[in-house]
């Protein structure tokens, strides 16, 4: 699905203010004419009317309501970018913010930040080498910044490019989804939903969701991405991601909004012939005299492990194998009398046709909380409106 047109866009939303196409042309600087045309090209690329012609001038209709609504925090986005190029510059005024009103510039620097070589992004957008550089020059002249630096590792970000190069992304997120909100008022719910998912939403929770999300949605598509914890964060930040599921996090910080959704407990878990299997109580001393595979230092569930000992003035197992990665963790346990911490969830699958086990021993206070983070203030799509909202009843009825 084509972006949407920044220019046409922006035409829309003076006629909006204005109520009319020669007023707007005023405050546009561009005759009636081209303004009517930036206006129908844009109805047409959405197929949908946003205006009802009227004697007394123009008048939004339910699509031009939500159009402007994704076209406000769009412009509040550029002008932001525009106000703190003129902060870089000491109050000297960058150039107007016309020059910001071309998708294919934003995307070129957006795609410039994540892989730091020009042909790898003239391949992705189907364009020239020359192109995308002429696309990041034309930027920074009008911001009277170089949004790059070329190093030993590519074109990286200055720190004003990524301030901006952020809302660049927030920009081309607004526009994805309005095509996805007209769909909607015709209750057809649609789009692609970025999902980042994280361990302990990957093997149960987020893919039910999705199911039963689609069984009612079938022109929604999902993506999901299992990056780090950081890099996710900064995805959402960017707009990139639509929300984020899982382990929740104190220090996600003023910029998220997170909702906790059930509490998932840890268990002590290993393959079902283990000798400790066929127990009915687990010493401390015992879990110290078998191999064990847990997750990296560093990581939450190996903090809370440790300072599970800590709490009992024990000293915690050292790990024979320290892994974020799932599936080593399964091959491990079935292959071998290696213990495991971790979320039931997470093995739902081999502890229901009984290759795994739950030992008894509890594990108190290594509890945490599952849910969703949003960005703050995010206006959602409405596809992923609609994935949040199975996730929100799976939570509630396991919970």
């Amino acid at each position: 699905m084509s972006l949407v047109s920044l220019r046409h866009l922006h035409a829309f939303t003076a006629v909006a203010a204005a109520g009319g196409i020669r007023r707007s042309s005023e405050t546009l600087y561009r005759a009636s004419s081209a303004v009517t045309r930036s206006v129908s090209a844009l109805e047409q690329s959405l197929d949908a009317q946003l205006f009802e012609r009227k004697g007394r001038g123009m008048l939004l209709t339910a699509a031009g309501e939500v159009v402007r609504l994704r076209a406000d925090r769009i412009q509040a986005e550029l002008r932001d970018v525009r106000d703190d190029a003129q902060r870089v510059r000491g109050g000297v005024k960058p150039g107007g913010i016309e020059a910001l009103l071309n998708e294919r510039r934003l995307e070129a620097a957006a795609l410039l930040a994540e892989v730091h070589y020009m042909p790898g992004v003239a391949r992705t957008m189907g364009t020239s080498q020359s192109a995308v550089s002429q696309a990041v020059a034309r930027l920074e002249d009008a911001l009277g910044q170089p949004l790059f630096l070329r190093t030993a590792h590519g074109m990286v970000p200055t720190d004003a490019g990524r301030r901006w190069i952020e809302r660049f992304e927030r920009v081309l997120a607004e526009l994805r989804h309005i095509p996805a909100d007209i769909a909607a008022l015709n209750g057809v719910v649609e789009g692609v939903v970025t999902v980042g998912a994280l361990p302990l939403a990957r093997s149960q929770l987020l893919p039910q969701a999705i199911a039963q999300a689609l069984a009612k949605h079938p022109r929604l598509r999902v993506r999901s991405l299992e990056s780090p914890y950081g890099e996710l964060m900064a995805g959402l930040l960017s707009g990139r991601i639509d929300f984020v599921v899982g382990a929740l996090r104190t220090s996600a910080g003023d910029a998220f909004h997170s909702q906790p959704l059930l509490v998932d407990k840890v268990a002590l878990i290993a393959r079902r012939d283990h000798p400790l299997a066929a127990r009915t109580t687990i010493a401390m001393d015992d879990l110290h005299a078998y191999p064990w595979v847990m997750s990296r230092a560093g990581a939450p569930l190996r903090e809370h492990f440790d300072q599970f000992f800590a709490r009992r003035d024990a000293t915690p197992p050292v790990p024979a194998v320290e892994t974020g990665d799932l599936a080593l963790v399964r091959g491990l346990l079935l292959a071998s009398d290696m213990l495991t911490a971790l979320s039931a969830r997470q093995l739902h699958h081999e502890i229901r046709t009984g290759q795994l086990v739950e030992l008894p021993f509890a594990l108190a206070g290594m509890e945490r909380d599952i849910g969703v983070t949003t960005r703050s203030k995010a206006h959602l799509s409405p596809g992923a409106r609609a994935l949040i909202e199975e996730i929100q009843a799976l939570g509630a009825a396991w919970g």
